[in-house]
């Protein structure tokens, strides 16, 4: 993990495309803005893990309903 150090109105740059900027900090919480193109998804960690889990268990249920409906098109048969 690299680890910065950065004022108000100060930035970091993530390639060439992403750049944060700390907004402003205000006791325990820092706002940041991120400037990125927009096929580049952002989100909160928490929001993130959320969007994967779902997507885990949403891909799960379509395995399980592509292998219910086999069995249905197998007896049928």
């Amino acid at each position: 993990m690299l680890v910065l150090t950065r004022k108000k109105n100060e930035s970091i740059m993530i390639g060439d495309e992403i750049e944060i900027t700390v907004l402003a900090v205000e006791g325990e919480q820092i706002k940041l803005g991120i400037q990125a193109p927009k096929q580049i998804d952002i989100h909160r960690k928490e929001v993130y893990v959320s969007i994967q889990e779902e997507n885990s268990e949403a891909s799960k249920t379509e395995v399980q309903l592509l292998s219910n409906l086999t069995s249905f098109l197998n007896k049928k048969s």
